[in-house]
């Protein structure tokens, strides 16, 4: 029986609202079948791994989009911060935006600041420190694009930090010279691209709480995923820190659905859309993924006391894995 698309499927709208955020391509690879092989010309987003996180941070009393971009290919290496402005701002009311180049430019480059223009008369400054940044995978072609510490990156509005990324958190307000805002910057959703051939994996948090820790994300299909020759009833399997927590049989009848999985015993939505695994064909597909903390509509609105209770909040996790011959 075919899995039936529920409200919990709203998460893909919400996506659009962030144009310039969790919309971004690229690829990641976490695979270690994958490290060493090459994706198919035809896939232009296996040539560059990126993650996107867009936030919501009060910039001059104002709740403002920021999204941070950090992007990776064969010779070049940096990380973009965006700040909405708001409409009729001028220059075209597109995002204030800066891009720090990593590699292959010199040392220096890795430490600056820079002043932005984000409309409505408000100005805001951005210090990064990414000299001691540390990478998940040692920073080889296999790592991934976004530092897992030894940095920092401040976004300043007045005399606040408003945004702070990366684990420098005393050297940051020493440098900047301001204090911690009183509203803390939230997450709003996350985006990470992965590729692979039958193994994908990431990191995110998957709870509904600030702060929450980070899960290790991991995606696995069978050989029949994608069309191999002698197995004729393709499965998947995702696994949240080691714990297999939905396994789909029969994945050319469900090749999309949602569940509702218990993470740390709090109800996270996943949902799934992996058509052009099956169906696109050779070379380089992808499916879509998320992971939605708290439970759906249709369970929360449950007066019987039989449903899971959930805090719930607007939070996204979207995983797109490009699958690789």
């Amino acid at each position: 029986m075919m899995h039936k698309r529920s409200k919990s499927c709203e998460p893909y709208s919400k996506m659009e609202d962030h144009r310039a955020g969790c919309s971004h391509g690229g690829a990641t690879s976490r695979d270690d079948s994958a490290a060493g092989s090459r994706a198919p010309p035809s896939s232009a987003a296996a040539a560059q791994c990126s993650t996107v996180s867009v936030y919501l941070a009060k910039i001059g009393g104002a709740a403002r989009l920021v999204t941070a971009v950090w992007n990776k290919n064969l010779i070049n290496q940096s990380f973009t911060i965006s700040i909405d402005r708001p409409a009729g701002a001028g220059d075209g009311d597109g995002p204030a935006t800066h891009k720090v180049e990593l590699k292959p430019w010199p040392f220096w480059s890795k430490k600056g600041s820079k002043t932005l223009d984000v409309g409505g008369g408000e100005r805001v400054d951005v210090f990064w420190d990414l000299r001691g940044a540390k990478f998940a995978g040692g920073g080889g072609s296999g790592s991934s694009p976004e530092p897992a510490a030894g940095y920092y990156v401040a976004v300043v509005s007045g005399d606040e930090v408003v945004l702070l990324l990366g684990d420098g958190k005393k050297d940051a307000y020493k440098r900047t010279k301001s204090r911690p805002s009183l509203e803390d910057a939230v997450l709003v959703c996350r985006r990470e691209s992965v590729f692979g051939r039958r193994s994908f994996a990431a990191r995110a948090r998957l709870d509904a709480r600030r702060g929450g820790k980070e899960h290790d994300i991991v995606v696995e299909c069978s050989p029949a995923a994608g069309g191999a020759a002698g197995v004729r009833d393709p499965e998947m399997w995702v696994t949240v820190d080691g714990f297999v927590l939905l396994h789909v049989k029969n994945l050319q009848w469900k090749f999309r659905g949602n569940e509702t999985v218990l993470v740390d015993h709090a109800p996270v939505q996943v949902i799934w859309d992996v058509h052009d695994w099956l169906f696109a064909g050779p070379g380089s597909s992808q499916a879509a993924f998320v992971f939605k903390p708290g439970a759906p509509p249709e369970i929360k609105e449950d007066t019987g006391g039989n449903g899971i209770q959930s805090e719930g909040d607007d939070f996204c996790f979207f995983l797109q894995a490009w699958r690789t011959e």
